[in-house]
């Protein structure tokens, strides 16, 4: 071989072993990468062998009353590569190594349990078929399998409480000594929402009982201290710096009695998310302070989801006032369902806009058509109901303050009334099915123009009824909670601005409702009617604004007196101190739902109802004393809290 050959002989050799370096480099890498990317389960696989060994030994040692001799040492010792291995193989067949120790659950356990069972099944065949010379007792196998199913459970548990006691060291803040009121699912899954949170440093001492008939227990190792009438002594006892309450689970007068306990106790009261909130608002577990919401919120509504789902889907919807607080509302609670289109109108053009695009995320596969359209011009609703043929119409659209509306009566009367006749006029002639007005309890026995409106606009309704194949119904429902323009946001921004906070009178006050609550049992409520009823929903008890207004305040963490006063200014034009709930000779009957009652007003004949509506559109052009005498003459139990009116009746 010449010399060139023999270099080029090195140097082929050379490459070769230089290849051959890289790819076991390449090799060695990858192992070590999937080694690093699975360092979790490697290491928690290497750290239960230590626990299989110990479990084999203590098997043998209680089978043989700690008098191990030496054959069954040598036994042990032979057998026991193979039983790490088995176990090893069938825990990582059943992925014990794949969850993580922190968030260990009692289903974790089962799948640990069915791993031990099965690990000690393929350790009994093995014995017999492959060692038959190996006399291994049966009891030594039950063993293990039990030593290995508390041991391995023991150290996984003691992993994530060293964990959740190690966070709370981590996050570097003060401890907050809690309670958790609720003895339900939701508390425990509260506490073990707040064990596993590093930036919820709290150290929760035990349960309230929302029940008074609570029976003394535990939950996930922490007692149950009392039921709810216990709560401010018991707070004071264990020395509790907050009470934690789950969002829409306790009705409002329970929030108010926690929040006077947690006063007496020097405690705050904190809401944290519901179930609802964390899945569809997807908001973070974070504990906020109790809102005006809380304190008035009553019982959720149950609804009839199979009887609802047979009245909207499939179905042409639409919604006048669209962009109003109710009227959104109905539309937000309406795509919920499988209606094959929702008509919105409203004149709101930035409130239609921003509606358009929050309900296309709620259901961006409906088909959503908004409309910027006055109820009372009939060409332009005419041309609407022509276009799409609704099936059901729900008729939000209306002025809702009282002292404007006393100022401008003919106003209130084209808006309310004349726009209710016309659209209910063009549901009879275009054949919708069911049309849902939405009236409120200032029509009851009313003494503002508005209310007085309203009832003229339910009385019309309720008589076309009588001759239309269309089911007409009516919706009749107190304040709305927080709706624009009602005394929860002027509040709110009185305290804002520091005060003072004005109420009307010492003694005013009003039946309040949720919007959401509202929403549902109008549509609950038009799905139950045959055509011709007043719905009347339960409201509960009324609440003093005066009350209201101490609460909204205590809650912004300031005092009534000290940083914010409060001033009664007067009784406005057309308010009442006190709203009613019938009518003079009217009572309500229970239906089906145990919140929705129904008004038994005897109705006006179509003839009747239509002939004094049009009167009362003829003289719209008159004086304001004249407008309201006659709508006096249409609904008698109208009192009007006008000095002009006792003038033009007389000059009359």
């Amino acid at each position: 071989m010449s010399y060139i050959e023999h270099g080029e002989h090195e140097s082929q050799h050379v490459h070769g072993v230089t290849r051959a370096c890289h790819s076991l480099c390449g090799c060695v890498r990858a192992v070590v990468d999937y080694l690093w990317r699975r360092r979790r389960p490697v290491s928690l696989l290497l750290a239960s062998l230590p626990i299989f060994a110990f479990a084999q030994y203590a098997a043998y040692a209680l089978r043989y009353e700690w008098l191990l001799e030496a054959d069954t040492y040598r036994e042990l010792i032979y057998t026991l590569p193979w039983v790490l291995t088995i176990k090893a193989a069938t825990f990582t067949w059943f992925r014990i190594y794949q969850g993580g120790n922190r968030y260990v659950t009692f289903y974790d356990l089962i799948v640990l349990a069915q791993a031990s069972v099965a690990s000690s099944l393929a350790l009994v065949l093995i014995a017999y078929f492959a060692w038959p010379e190996l006399v291994v007792p049966r009891s030594v196998f039950l063993m293990d399998c039990m030593g290995t199913l508390v041991l391995f459970g023991a150290f996984r548990s003691l992993w994530r409480w060293l964990h959740e006691r190690r966070a709370i060291r981590a996050a570097g803040m003060t401890v907050v000594r809690a309670i958790i009121v609720g003895t339900n699912d939701s508390g425990e899954t509260l506490l073990r929402a707040i064990r596993r949170n590093p930036n919820l440093c709290y150290q929760v001492v035990g349960f309230i009982a929302a029940d008074e008939d609570f029976v003394p227990s535990r939950i996930d190792g922490l007692p149950v201290l009392g039921a709810l009438n216990q709560l401010g002594t018991l707070a004071r006892e264990h020395q509790v710096d907050e009470i934690l309450i789950m969002a829409d689970e306790l009705p409002g007068r329970e929030v108010r009695r926690i929040m006077d306990a947690g006063s007496l106790a020097a405690a705050q009261v904190k809401v944290l998310p519901s179930y609802e909130q964390l899945l569809h608002k997807r908001v973070d577990l974070q504990p906020r302070t109790v809102s005006i919401a809380d304190l008035l919120r009553r019982d959720p509504v149950k609804l009839d989801m199979r009887g609802l789902h047979r009245w909207i889907d499939g179905r042409v919807l639409l919604v006048t006032g669209s962009a109003g607080s109710i009227g959104s509302e109905i539309c937000r609670q309406l795509v919920q369902f499988e209606p094959r289109q929702l008509i919105m109108v409203d004149r709101s053009e930035n409130g239609q806009f921003y509606l358009q695009r929050e309900l296309e995320q709620l259901a961006p596969h409906l088909d959503i058509r908004v409309h910027i359209a006055d109820v009372g011009d009939r060409n332009r609703m005419e041309q609407l109901l022509r276009q799409y043929s609704p099936d059901v119409i729900f008729h939000a659209a209306a002025y809702k303050h009282v002292p404007l509306m006393e100022e401008n009566p003919s106003e209130a009367i084209k808006n309310i009334v004349s726009a209710t006749r016309c659209l209910a006029d063009l549901a009879h002639e275009h054949q919708v099915s069911s049309f849902v007005m939405i009236s409120t309890d200032k029509a009851v026995n009313p003494t503002s123009v508005m209310g007085v409106c309203k009832r003229v606009a339910e009385i019309y309704v309720q008589s076309l009824a009588r001759v239309s194949p269309c089911q007409f119904v009516t919706v009749r429902f107190g304040n709305v909670l927080d709706s624009a323009g009602s005394v929860v946001p002027i509040f709110r921004e009185q305290i804002r601005r520091g005060g003072p906070v004005t109420v009307t009178h010492p003694d005013m006050r009003r039946y309040f409702m949720m919007i959401p609550e509202a929403s549902q049992l109008v549509i609950q409520a038009g799905a139950m009617g045959q055509g011709g009823e007043i719905f009347v929903l339960n409201m509960g008890h009324p609440v003093k604004i005066v009350d209201l207004a101490q609460e909204m305040i205590k809650l912004s963490g300031l005092e009534v007196g000290r940083d914010i006063e409060i001033e009664f200014c007067g009784v406005r034009p057309g308010e009442k101190l006190y709203e009613e709930l019938h009518n003079t000779g009217e009572n309500h009957s229970a239906t089906v739902h145990p919140k929705i009652m129904v008004a038994d007003a005897t109705p006006l004949t179509f003839r009747d109802a239509s002939a004094a509506i049009g009167r009362l559109e003829n003289c719209i052009e008159l004086q304001d004393a004249v407008i309201i005498q006659m709508l006096r003459t249409i609904v008698p139990q109208y009192r009007p809290q006008r000095a002009d009116v006792d003038d033009a009746a007389k000059a009359a």
